[in-house]
């Protein structure tokens, strides 16, 4: 059986660019703390990469400090901080939160107090942009980077947040960037790496192939690629209502990711979806893979928090594309996913 890969949000499929990064740093021999040619060699794919990533995010290279991934990077921003964050915010970052802000229904975070406050730049979910307010203490960028214009200087965040399988890199590497003259309390201690805030030596292929990523993603921005993408999107959503009429689309009279679509069919279980369409041949999923097991049992956190009924909440299931997406695999999907709603429907009506 052929494969449909409609799960980018969760984690995108690795770019050319990246593997070759990769499978030239596996063959690069030294430790970048190491202060002889190899060392020397080796801390110039890091480097390398740090300003790839810095560029791509309107940042400073020395503001770009590595991590094992976003929730590394949410725990290191946020940690002995008593910041709020809203319930549609990330696991990661409602880990470290110290109470709850408030979530319009229109999926928009209200921030009374942007320098107590972490707030995400596009939930990964319903795909929803946020207007982040200036002076916010830590911004997740994990879900936006890559797929819409994102600037570090001009975004006033004290701190941000961006994930390097995300962007089309390999998965176990992300980034803190953290605004010049802010004091970080280190979270891994036992080494001087990354400035003295993250201690470990660095993973070089990881690393490497997330700033060869992080690069590829800002042409693909200046190209326009992921307009074509949103045009798809739109037209995948327009299929869908017309095949089944009376589905609910998330968010989509707002500012929205230009990749993701989140819908629902009250009364048909999202994670029964999620399984009828695997066994079809195409992968989806009802919320985010970070808190599936969660989803599973009582519906996505941020559904809940803008208001939806907890029949929509359990019925919803999240599509997202990217720049290799075919039309008519998605246009397949919306057939067989039509399919199974009447099959779903009429048994519900029986019982």
């Amino acid at each position: 059986m052929s494969r449909t890969y409609l799960d980018w949000n969760a984690t995108a499929p690795l770019r050319p660019e990246a593997r070759d990064a990769m499978l030239g740093a596996i063959g690069a021999v030294g430790n970048p703390s190491s202060v002889h040619f190899e060392g020397r060699r080796a801390r110039a794919i890091v480097e390398r990469a740090r300003a790839q990533v810095a560029e791509a995010f309107g940042a400073h290279p020395t503001e770009v400090v590595f991590t094992s991934g976003a929730t590394e990077a949410a725990a290191l921003a946020m940690a002995g901080r008593n910041l709020g964050a809203a319930r549609v915010e990330h696991e990661c970052v409602l880990a470290w939160a110290e109470n709850v802000l408030e979530t319009t229904a229109d999926g928009r975070i209200v921030v009374p107090d942007p320098g107590n406050a972490s707030a995400q730049a596009a939930n990964s979910e319903t795909g929803i942009l946020q207007q982040l307010p200036p002076g916010l203490a830590v911004a997740d960028f994990a879900q936006a980077f890559g797929k819409t214009a994102c600037d570090f200087r001009s975004s006033g965040a004290e701190m941000a947040i961006i994930s390097g399988h995300k962007t089309g890199g390999p998965a176990g590497v992300g980034a803190l960037v953290v605004r010049e003259g802010r004091d970080v309390p280190p979270q891994i201690l036992g080494g001087g790496q990354e400035s003295g805030l993250r201690a470990g030596t660095e993973n070089l292929p990881g690393i490497a192939g997330f700033g060869a990523a992080a690069e590829a993603a800002s042409r693909d921005l200046e190209d326009g690629v992921w307009n074509r993408v949103a045009s798809l999107r739109d037209s995948f959503e327009m299929y869908i209502d017309e095949l089944v009429p009376g589905t609910i689309f998330v968010g989509r009279e707002a500012p929205r990711l230009p990749n993701t679509s989140c819908f629902a069919l009250p009364g048909w279980d999202s994670e029964t979806q999620v399984i009828q369409m695997d066994l079809k041949g195409f992968s989806v999923s009802a919320g985010s893979a970070c808190s599936s097991g969660k989803v599973s049992r009582t519906g996505s956190p941020a559904l809940q928090a803008m208001g939806f009924d907890a029949q929509t909440v359990r019925s919803a299931i999240r599509v997202s594309i990217g720049p290799s997406t075919r039309e008519t695999d998605l246009m397949k999907f919306a057939e067989a996913w039509s399919a199974s709603s009447r099959r779903a429907v009429n048994r519900a009506r029986a019982a």
